[in-house]
């Protein structure tokens, strides 16, 4: 009878087995996809029948990219400033606004709260946000990047529902004991809210990471803030360009070299890779929790 039992075991551990595998497959498959093409030779890649690995291994499209795009290094310098610099002053500035939202004697509570929901419904438009951006002095500014999205609507709301679920009697607990709220938020909130905090440090780090529609209205006349994603958008479009514009006959095989879906390829690994780099350090935080041995309500 045991024995039984174990074979039905292994038989149900190899179908979960191959089940999760197919999952996985499916899941990594178009990155896999993606990396083989930006790896494979241009001309090759047009012929089609290219899965998760190269059929002609190059470096020819990430050399052509470098090539195209001079200022590429000091881009990237600036997307990870901006994504540095973002994510920490988006995540304490929200994390500030949500503690005060959650405390039960804020007068303006409801007001606020109302006030901020109505935000994510309800915008001014592009030419009204260029126009303030503009009185304030932050066009052409590095400071651009970070004070329109100093704050979102989202990521506060998403903080706050994670403080309501911190036991109150913690910081009734801390006044009792003398401090006051600025020692309650750091010594207290932050700490059992890093789970939320990275979360949101995430969806704030790609947010910046990905970010180029600012530098094309407001920092495209500065050359020292042009970010990575807008001179990969500059050099992808001109690539397109010059293949819709292309007579294969004339060009030959060298046209075929600038062939823009192999360019897209490897714009795309240059793009997400950093991010990719970042979330496993981030993830142990999604599913952990910080309340363990906290005082209960």
């Amino acid at each position: 009878m045991k024995s039984i039992k174990r074979q039905h075991k292994s038989a149900a551990d190899i179908v979960i087995l191959v089940f999760m595998g197919f999952v996985i497959f499916i899941t990594l498959y178009p990155f896999l996809n993606v990396a083989a093409k930006s790896f494979n030779d241009p001309l090759d890649t047009v012929k089609g029948g290219i899965h998760i690995l190269p059929r002609e291994f190059t470096m020819a499209n990430y050399t052509g990219l470098f090539e195209a795009g001079s200022n590429l290094p000091a881009a990237f310098t600036m997307s990870v400033l901006r994504t540095i610099v973002g994510t920490v002053t988006g995540v304490f500035c929200s994390a500030m606004f949500a503690f005060t939202l959650s405390r039960r004697d804020f007068m303006f509570q409801k007001v606020f709260t109302v006030l901020l929901v109505v935000t994510m419904y309800v915008g001014g438009g592009m030419i009204p946000e260029y126009i303030l951006i503009r009185n304030l002095g932050l066009i052409n500014s590095f400071w651009v990047y970070i004070i329109p999205a100093i704050i979102s609507a989202f990521n506060v709301i998403v903080i706050r529902a994670f403080i309501d679920n911190v036991p109150f009697s913690l910081q009734e607990s801390a006044k009792i004991d003398g401090a006051n709220d600025l020692l309650i938020f750091f010594k207290i909130i932050l700490p059992l809210c890093k789970p939320v905090l990275a979360t949101v440090a995430l969806f704030i780090a790609v947010g910046q990471w990905n970010s180029w529609f600012d530098t094309y209205l407001y920092a495209r006349g500065a050359k020292g803030l042009s970010t990575l994603q807008y001179e990969l958008m500059k050099i992808l479009d001109s690539a397109q360009s010059a293949g819709s514009a292309v007579d294969i006959h004339s060009e030959g095989l060298r046209s075929a070299r600038r062939n823009p879906e192999a360019i897209k390829m490897a714009i795309t690994v240059i793009a997400t890779a950093p991010i990719l780099m970042v979330y496993p350090f981030l993830q142990k935080y999604f599913v952990s929790g910080m309340t363990i041995g906290a005082v209960k309500e």
